[in-house]
């Protein structure tokens, strides 16, 4: 075990106020800055931004990693590495950490803030090895009762030839079915790119955070352009289309909480992070409170499996020429 090294410097970055909210309030969905070059001054907002511009903006180089979340709002962040199989993953950092007054276990994603560094971090791509990494520290947390935090920015699982022959669709699965019958507390937060099953490997989540500009899609918006006209250059369309933002999955009762973003987070990073980490905190404690340590854990994964048994609804309707639809049938 080692301890990890700080986030990159955020700079003084003015006072922090984090902000809470259960739903991004409309003032605040008009509010920011318009996205703006790496470096360069904020702008001011359009009226609404487009889910493409929310994309480029969770896509953004100097958008906060999971470790800069882990310097500002973690205290005595102890990394633990590989998955006693084959090898460390380092586009998958985890390890034990004090949050407010509590021990719990961190997982998440992590890009780089170079290229030099994003080569090493495979662009926040993770292999079959993270996420077995990710399997074992989990059960640790099981085992000593830790809560569980999980931070999401990944494009999508690495898909080379290597990842395949190792397994890569099967370290997925198993991080999904340990996840959704670990009998702890687990809160995730999306702080920029939810890409596809890579990110879900760490979402099955008792409660789901995004940041106002994150995205999580099952694909990203150039692939679905891609397959559907058989033209990328299409993304923006395909962006609008998915309903991939976090005010559209809040609408869909898919997340909890949209943690609002007034500037980008790469333009105010040490306010995303306290807002990140107060709302992060909060939903933990509303948690705790609902499932204390020591209680049945059996009602935690009941609510945790009828949390995404909830998603996905749908109705099937016969037209006829009069009156109102038949309705034949529904399913969850």
């Amino acid at each position: 075990m080692t301890s990890a090294g700080p986030g990159r410097d955020l700079g003084s970055g003015g006072p922090i106020t984090p902000p809470v909210a259960d739903r991004v309030p409309d003032a605040v969905r008009s509010a920011g800055t318009a996205m703006s070059e790496p470096g360069a001054a904020p702008e001011r907002a359009p009226s609404r931004r487009t889910a493409w511009e929310r994309v480029k903006l969770a896509r953004h180089p100097e958008r906060p990693h999971t470790l800069d979340y882990l310097a500002e709002i973690a205290v005595d962040f102890v990394e633990l590495h590989g998955d006693r199989a084959f090898g460390e993953d380092q586009a998958l950092v985890g390890g034990l950490a004090r949050v407010g007054e509590r021990t719990v276990l961190v997982l998440g994603h992590q890009k780089g803030g170079s290229t030099r560094e994003n080569l090493e971090r495979n662009f926040g791509m993770v292999r079959p090895e993270g996420y077995r990494k990710a399997e074992r520290l989990l059960r640790h947390a099981e085992k000593f009762g830790l809560p569980v935090l999980t931070f999401i920015d990944t494009p999508g699982a690495e898909p080379g030839i290597g990842s395949e022959e190792r397994g890569q669709a099967v370290a997925i699965a198993e991080s999904l079915l340990t996840m959704a019958g670990l009998r702890v507390p687990i809160v995730a937060v999306v702080i920029g790119e939810g890409g596809s099953g890579g990110a879900l490997a760490i979402g099955v989540a008792d409660r789901i955070l995004m940041l106002e500009n994150a995205v999580y899609a099952v694909a990203s918006p150039e692939a679905c352009a891609a397959i559907l006209w058989k033209d990328a250059a299409r993304a923006p369309e395909a962006a609008e289309t998915m309903r991939i933002t976090a005010e559209d999955l809040a609408g869909f009762g898919m997340i909890d909480e949209v943690v609002p973003e007034p500037a980008p987070a790469h333009e105010r990073p040490r306010e995303t992070i306290a807002a990140v980490g107060a709302a992060l905190t909060r939903q933990l404690e509303d948690l705790l409170e609902a499932h204390p340590p020591g209680s049945d854990p059996d009602a935690l994964l009941e609510a945790r499996y009828a949390r995404f048994r909830r998603i996905g609804v749908w109705r099937e309707e016969v037209r006829r020429e009069r009156g109102l639809p038949v309705e034949v049938g529904s399913r969850q």
